[in-house]
């Protein structure tokens, strides 16, 4: 777990827990049982401590988060490495995360290589730093930089952390023998750095003001708070503790506050969706023994919105990427938009203009099939049309080379019925991309029923490359996703014929802590593309359908379920909206009534839940987990409830059963009848959750 080398007055510590030197109990008893070896060897001078691998260390093990910890805690090694009389000096490659950057910021000094990169990310798992870091972190790069860190959990490349005070040195070459110069160079010297503890310097100004630090945290917080999520503001109330608060006193909150948040709801559920993730990125069966294929060049045929942010996507990656369109009209609109994009990117600092310049450079349109032959991955991202989609993959089944994999970004359409018009069923597969694609994390891969193993495994493979969450399901209409969100939609026009207001669900979503309520969310993403769909498929949805008729397809009309002044995105109620929906009700002869919010949630949010099960019960999804993610990253379900099937297990799925035969016993639409598998986990006394496993 821990080795233990002298050379030539310096101890060298390196912890060595592959794959990420995780510090779990064994490790940290190995630690101080080392630094108490070298506390006492008078041929010890200094101390280096590393880690071995590509990493430094990934802080503590997250499977031992809620066992008793007997006291040895990352807390107690990182006491006792602060107060050593001997120089520690903490030498960083790969990364530094959470507690083993919390354990490098207790060390006397720092060095990193130019590859490594530090961060505090416990906020993303709902919970805070809990050995130091919000104490010792403002006190070496100051309170506001503090915040930056914590609160976004965002990593920190080593130039960065250079400037702020994290590493005093960026070791060029080895980086082990540069740790060990400085080390003695320290010793030899008759001092040693003021510890992380004792400094003040950083900490004056704000406390002498404190609105500044005040004003940036409550910018930083303000979606948390829309969102009711604890986490972000509790971070906040530890780094405030080290303005007002003295050290130790302020360890021992940070540790209460960590231990609180770890035993509440809201880290558990973000807990889950961290090993849902890391589950979803694993294939059962011969699928995950398999070697991926090597994706040297990618292609897209599309340069529209979906086309032209999946080519980001790959451009991003470092990536070279054609981009086919039908004519050079088409194709000139489309990459004007990607450059357009880009440099919003560069004028919100997110990329430079280098960047910038180097993924463009990796972008080649063109209007010809034949151009797309050197591609290892075509994705088509064209109209939802089965007869066009069809077209194309016949013309690349006759271009692509072998081995190439060919992929459909369509959301709903027969992946199977695709892959039938070529020669090579087994190379095509569903890489479904969520917009706009260069921004949004999640990816459903739908395997078809010929997709080769190997094909799915790169999919998988490639969809993490390109920062994406991937997430594998199978063959249906709207696979998992829009499939769940349809059995949302079905009542949502229902709620509006009862009695509510396209503002009091969006309300009713926002409270539960949606970042927006699906009214918005259709009005942003244009209410016409479900028209078109449903009137392919021959169905009808009264008040959306009239809504189009009347040429009102949301924002970029100006109207749709709101009212938008000219220029602004701000949703506005439309009494006109009102009256339509009045109107309607009164047609069908539906007496209109007050609904509750809670009503709001158990008509639509339960009915997505019955559906997930039934896609469970249907092998479409492989875990109920893997459902959670999709909903997460895709659809912007409250991380702090994780995901739908986790938080019906919450609510209770016997609770779930009983409002749904309440709201829907007597409807003859089987949507809304409680799924076999959810009844029968209910009658169990069981968990969707622990199913998991057993499907998978």
């Amino acid at each position: 777990m821990v080795t233990y080398a002298l050379d030539a007055g310096v101890a060298v510590v390196t912890i060595e827990n592959p794959p990420v030197n995780a510090l779990s109990q064994a490790v940290i008893s190995s630690l101080i049982e080392a630094l108490d070896r070298a506390a006492v060897d008078p041929a010890v001078k200094a101390v280096v401590l590393t880690g071995s691998g590509r990493n430094f260390s990934a802080g503590a093990d997250i499977t031992e988060v809620e066992q008793p910890s007997n006291g040895l805690e990352i807390g107690t090694v990182n006491r006792r490495c602060e107060m050593l009389a001997k120089p520690v000096v903490a030498a960083i490659h790969g990364g530094a995360v959470g507690g083993g950057l919390e354990l490098a910021l207790s060390c006397a000094a720092r060095v990193g290589s130019p590859d490594a990169q530090v961060s505090l990310p416990e906020v993303k798992l709902g919970l805070i730093p809990g050995a130091g870091g919000t104490q010792r972190l403002p006190r070496i790069i100051g309170p506001d930089a503090a915040l930056d860190m914590i609160v976004q959990g965002k990593p920190v490349d080593a130039a960065t952390a250079a400037m702020l005070g994290i590493f005093n040195r960026i070791v060029e070459g080895n980086l082990l023998d540069g740790a060990k110069r400085f080390a003695r160079e320290i010793a030899d010297s008759g001092g040693r750095p003021i510890a992380a503890r004792d400094r003040e310097d950083k900490l004056a100004a704000a406390r002498a003001d404190s609105s500044a630090f005040e004003a940036h945290a409550m910018e930083l917080t303000k979606r948390a708070r829309a969102r009711g999520l604890d986490a972000p503001l509790a971070c906040v109330e530890a780094i405030r503790m080290a303005l007002n608060t003295p050290f130790d006193e302020a360890l021992e909150k940070e540790r209460a506050i960590c231990i609180e948040l770890t035993r509440g709801p809201q880290s558990k559920a973000q807990r889950h969706l961290f090993f849902a993730e890391r589950a979803a990125a694993k294939l059962a069966g011969k699928a995950g023994d398999m070697r991926p294929r090597e994706i040297r060049k990618a292609a897209v045929i599309g340069a529209g919105t979906m086309g032209g942010g999946i080519a980001m996507s790959f451009a991003n990656a470092g990536i070279p990427v054609t981009i086919l369109e039908v004519n050079q009209v088409a194709l000139d609109g489309g990459l004007a938009v990607v450059r357009n994009n880009c440099d919003a990117s560069v004028r919100r600092s997110s990329i430079t203009a280098e960047a910038r310049d180097q993924r463009m450079a990796l972008l080649t349109g063109t209007t010809r099939y034949e151009d797309l032959q050197e591609a290892d991955i075509i994705v088509e991202a064209a109209f939802e049309d089965m007869a066009i989609k069809k077209q194309i993959f016949r013309a690349i089944d006759e271009i692509a080379k072998p081995g190439a994999i060919l992929a459909s970004n369509t959301s709903f359409l027969d992946v199977d019925e695709i892959a039938a018009v070529t020669s090579r069923p087994a190379d095509v597969l569903g890489m479904h991309f969520f917009s706009p694609a260069n921004v949004m994390r999640l990816l459903e891969i739908v395997r078809g029923t010929k997709t080769a193993p190997d094909v799915l495994a790169t999919a998988l493979s490639f969809g993490r490359r390109i920062g994406k969450v991937p997430v594998v399901v199978g063959v249906c209409h709207g696979f998992v996703g829009n499939r769940m969100r349809a059995a949302q939609f079905m009542q949502l026009e229902s709620l509006l014929l009862d009695g509510a207001l396209p503002e009091q669900v969006d309300k009713a979503y926002a409270d539960f802590g949606f970042p927006m309520g699906p009214f918005v969310v259709y009005d942003l993403a244009g209410i016409d593309i479900d028209w078109r769909i449903r009137k392919s498929l021959g169905k009808t949805a009264v008040i959306v359908d009239a809504l189009c008729e009347a040429g009102r397809f949301g924002q970029k009309t100006g109207k749709g379920f709101y009212f938008y002044e000219a220029g602004s995105r701000t949703p506005a109620p439309d009494p006109w909206v009102k009256s339509l929906i009045e109107d309607k009700a009164h047609e069908a002869g539906i007496g209109r009534r007050d609904v509750t919010a809670k009503e709001i949630v158990e008509r639509t949010i339960y009915p997505m839940i019955n559906e997930g099960a039934r896609v469970l019960e249907e092998g479409i999804a492989t875990r109920s987990s893997d459902i959670d993610v999709i909903w997460a990253h895709g659809y912007g379900f409250p991380i702090g409830k994780g995901g739908p099937m986790f938080w019906a297990d919450q609510v209770g799925l016997s609770k779930i059963v009983e409002r749904l035969e309440h709201w829907f016993g007597r409807t003859g639409n089987p949507v809304f009848r409680p799924a076999r598998l959810l009844k029968d986990v209910a009658n169990s006394g069981g968990a969707l959750s622990g199913l998991a496993e057993v499907l998978a």
